[in-house]
């Protein structure tokens, strides 16, 4: 579709570096170079700065909490790629600072508005949440976070061997995990989800799941399953949560999702009836909105419908598909 990687996380054109991956003179040369600079992470968040909380910080390597402070989910820095004029860029956790005194009743919340500062870091740099500054962010920053978050939060959810439950460690510049007992070696998954633009007519199908803030609608999404193309996907999923039949399906755009770890596949399809029955445990509602319902809905104008989330893909489909943008 026009403008496919302009969604958030994707498109910055990141050198990965993936063969320095197993080479640990080089990566040890990359920690020390003078260029070198890391992101951190403390408890899923991202330190950020600037009056709009708009800048992914970047600490030299040699900076106190990276050496010497409190250590989180990994042990060591995580190497995601080289930037421009080939500057190394790691990640690091701290989620071992007890962040006392800071706010923290944000944390468990939907969209957590909390930020903590810590003490021994720049002055006007917090850890902020990611879905919360997400829009803000440079292309650049934007892959760097989602991917820095997503590969923490697989190793603080991996740290035992899915093949015989002994502790495994990390390797491979924390892209791997190897287990010392039986030597299975464990990578980061990615779950790939499809997340459908559902027309019929001029009308697209909105649902909404239970706990969602009033009027927040989005378009219908699950987990593709073993065995199962992204189209038959697509169908399956939105009999199962409308009980509406589709027929043609196409591919759009796709975006990472560091939520904690999925792809979501944006994909088309023409749906064949108009006839909702929602199943209850799936969803908490479904309807049909017309372009001229959604633009009000983009324009706050709606007396029910809120717009889905900028920054998700469902909120940029949905600005292209009323922009007929989406070929």
């Amino acid at each position: 579709m026009k403008n496919a990687e302009l969604v958030t996380f994707g498109g910055s054109g990141l050198d990965r570096a993936a063969e320095l991956r197993s080479d640990a003179e080089r990566l040890q040369q990359a920690q020390g170079d003078t260029k070198a600079r890391c992101v951190l992470l403390w408890r899923g968040k991202l330190l950020v700065q600037g009056e709009a909380l708009d800048q992914l910080v970047r600490l030299p390597m040699s900076h106190p909490v990276i050496q010497n402070g409190p250590g989180g989910i990994i042990s060591a820095p995580i190497f995601l790629g080289l930037e421009e004029g080939r500057a190394p860029i790691f990640a690091f956790d701290i989620s071992g600072w007890a962040a006392e005194g800071q706010d923290l009743t944000g944390l468990d919340t939907f969209v957590d508005r909390s930020e903590q500062q810590h003490p021994d870091l720049p002055m006007g740099t917090a850890f902020a949440e990611l879905r919360r500054i997400m829009t803000r962010l440079s292309t650049r920053d934007a892959e760097l976070a989602a991917t820095a978050k997503a590969v923490i939060g697989w190793h603080k959810t991996h740290k035992f061997c899915a093949q015989c439950g002994a502790p495994s460690q990390i390797a491979q510049a924390g892209w791997q995990r190897s287990c010392p007992s039986c030597g299975a070696q464990h990578f980061p998954r990615t779950d790939p989800v499809v997340i459908m633009l559902i027309t019929h007519g001029d009308a697209v199908l909105m649902g909404r799941s239970p706990g969602w803030p009033e009027g927040m609608y989005s378009l219908l999404a699950g987990f593709v399953e073993p065995g199962e193309t992204l189209e038959a996907a697509v169908r399956r999923e939105v009999m199962e949560e409308a009980g509406v039949p589709v027929g043609v399906v196409s591919y759009l755009s796709s975006q990472p999702w560091p939520f904690p770890s999925s792809l979501m596949f944006g994909c088309a399809g023409e749906a064949l009836s108009r006839d909702i029955k929602i199943d209850p445990v799936e969803i908490e509602d479904a309807l049909w909105v017309t372009k001229t319902e959604m633009m009000q809905a983009f324009a706050g104008d709606h007396p029910k419908l809120l717009p889905a989330r900028k920054g998700a893909i469902a909120h940029f489909l949905l600005r292209n598909w009323l922009a007929d943008t989406l070929d």
